[in-house]
Parts: structure tokens; C-alpha cells; sequence
């Protein structure tokens, strides 16, 4: 029997266990991916927008080679963590199905076993659940919704999908990197919330032709060769070898759903929970991290969530006694 199992070994998950670990709770970490995925699946050179010691948890010293750490480095940090911690994490695990007993004990099904546990921690992330364009050919191998590095790119026509920091970040480096580059975008211009040091870099390079862009349009079908544009001169197809739908993530609202947590009627989709202890509407299930923002996921962060791992285990830990 657990005091408390939490979904999620992200930075926020980690953080959770560590407190867990200093309040002598019986715990357990469960991911279905591998040890901080979500940082895992970022580009390979992707830098962070902060310093590295408001990316540190547990009392761990984040030392990183300039002032702003790169995916490498927190990779290298949060499996340090994990290790000086001997955090209990399970990893390739995928919770399955979640159901409160009438004893109150929570029975957590996953791919691999069943746990029993007292109280439940949501802290997901959001970066595991893509928002599709849901056209004809997007499950084609040539669609990717994560993006890796420019190289594999080198000649090839692509099309990237969207308009803010992670759509531009995509152009650029393959432009760069010698792809010949087209933006599809819904919106009338690149968004205003892109990083303010890129964005005249985007918007140069689109009105010097070096980037083709369609504003005000949309895909609408995707084939081996080539991708149809509704634009607003009309229909227009042309020839293609990637797309790269940088159209962002969600939560997996599916989950905390299941588990009976309920959502403000807003159209962020936020859940609700108690902003003093993170307690969801249903007892002893708990949010932490960017989930507890909905569909904003641009609230939460590692550095402003961090918190919340404490304020929960607190509460735990009252409960307990």
C-alpha cells in the first residue's frame, strides 16, 4: 500500500517524490515514457529560456556551462536527481485505468501491474499530447509533430505548421540548414508572444522570400508528394516531402477525467483544484505542474511549480498523522 502514487517523472513529478521522500511517505513514480520524456523530446539543441538554478529541485546544485542550460544539461541534472534521491520511479509504465474504492484507497491498474495507494498526484506535463489538424495523410510517415534537428532536412521541401516560438524555431534551423522552407499558418502573422529576439529574424526572412508563408490558411490534405493550402486566394497545391505540424500540446484531460476531476466551464478547460493545496474536487487526488493550468499551458512552469510538490505533501502529511 502506497501513501501516494504519482503519474508523471517530470521535473515536477521528481519533485513530488523527493518531498515525499523527506515526509517518510510510502511512494512510487510512474511514467510511460522515459525519466523527464517531455525534455526528452525536445530539439536536440534546444536551449531553456531560464537560468539553471530556477530549473533546480530537491537541494541539487544545477550547474550549467552559460547562463541558460540546454536540453543536454538538464537531461544530465534531472537523472542526477534521480540518483542522488534513489527516487522509486518506474518507467515505461502507462497508467491504464484509475478507480476509488468505497474505502477511499485508490486502485491504479497500469501496463505492468496493479498498485494499491491512498492518494493520487496528476503531474502529466502536457507535451506527450499533440493537437492534430485532423486532415487526410497526417498519420503519413512524412508528418511529424515533434521536431528533432534541422539535418535530416538538408534539400527537402517542408512545410512548417503554425506561428509561435516552436513553429519559427523549425524555420529557421531548417532554412539554415539548407531546406527550402514553407509556414502554413491560420493565423494573419507570426504571433506576437514569439521570443522578441526571433521574431524580426522570422519576419525578415519571410518578406525577403527566403520563407514562403501562407497566413490566413490551412492544410487540408496531405499526400506522398505534395499538400493542398485552402488560402485566402483559394485552393493551392504544392509539392512536398515533410511536414512539420508544430500546432502544439495538450494535457491529457482523458486521464484526470477518468479519475472524476472536473473542469471549470471555461474554454482553457481548466480543472479544478484548491490553489492552497492543490486537492482536486475529488479527495486525495492531487494536480500538480503545467496541468493545473488547462489549456494554458504557457502558466505553469518547472520554476513557478516547484511549489506545488511541497504544498501537497504537506497536506499529505497532515492527513497522515
Amino acid at each position: 500500500m502506497h501513501d501516494v502514487l504519482i503519474i508523471g517523472a517530470g521535473p515536477i513529478g521528481l519533485a513530488c517524490g523527493i518531498e515525499a521522500e523527506k515526509a517518510g511517505l510510502e511512494y512510487v513514480i510512474i511514467d510511460k515514457g522515459c525519466l523527464v520524456n517531455s525534455i526528452y523530446n525536445y530539439p536536440l539543441g534546444m536551449t531553456f529560456f531560464s537560468s539553471s538554478e530556477k530549473l533546480e529541485i530537491g537541494g541539487v546544485p544545477f550547474i550549467s556551462h552559460l547562463n541558460k542550460p540546454n536540453r543536454f544539461e538538464a537531461l544530465e541534472y534531472y537523472r542526477r536527481v534521480a540518483m542522488t534521491w534513489s527516487l522509486k520511479v518506474r518507467l515505461y509504465e502507462e497508467v491504464k485505468t484509475a478507480v476509488k474504492e468505497e474505502d477511499g484507497i485508490f486502485t491504479i491498474t497500469t501496463s505492468k501491474g496493479v498498485y494499491k495507494t491512498k492518494a493520487v498526484i496528476i503531474a502529466t506535463g502536457f507535451y506527450d499530447i499533440p493537437y492534430l489538424m485532423n486532415v487526410p495523410g497526417e498519420d503519413l510517415p512524412k508528418v511529424a509533430h515533434y521536431y528533432k534537428e534541422p539535418h535530416p532536412y538538408f534539400g527537402q521541401k517542408i512545410i512548417v505548421v503554425g506561428a509561435a516560438n516552436s513553429a519559427v524555431d523549425v524555420a529557421l534551423e531548417t532554412y539554415r540548414k539548407g531546406a527550402e522552407v514553407t509556414m502554413v499558418v491560420r493565423e494573419s502573422g507570426i504571433l506576437d508572444t514569439v521570443k522578441y529576439w526571433v521574431k524580426p529574424d522570422i519576419e525578415n526572412r519571410i518578406e525577403e522570400g527566403s520563407i514562403k508563408s501562407y497566413f490566413n490558411s490551412e492544410i487540408t490534405e496531405i499526400r506522398p508528394h505534395e499538400v493542398d493550402i485552402m488560402t485566402p486566394d483559394g485552393p493551392k497545391t504544392v509539392e512536398n516531402d515533410y511536414v512539420m505540424a508544430m500546432t502544439g500540446y495538450k494535457p491529457n484531460f482523458s486521464l484526470m477525467e477518468a479519475m472524476g476531476v472536473e473542469f471549470q466551464k471555461d474554454e482553457l478547460h481548466t480543472p479544478i483544484f484548491n490553489d492552497k493545496t492543490q486537492e482536486s474536487n475529488v479527495e486525495n487526488i492531487y494536480l500538480a505542474g503545467v496541468v493545473c493550468g488547462g489549456l494554458k499551458t504557457n502558466k505553469w512552469f518547472i520554476e513557478n511549480s516547484r511549489v506545488h510538490a511541497e504544498v501537497i505533501i504537506e497536506d499529505l502529511a497532515i492527513k497522515k498523522k
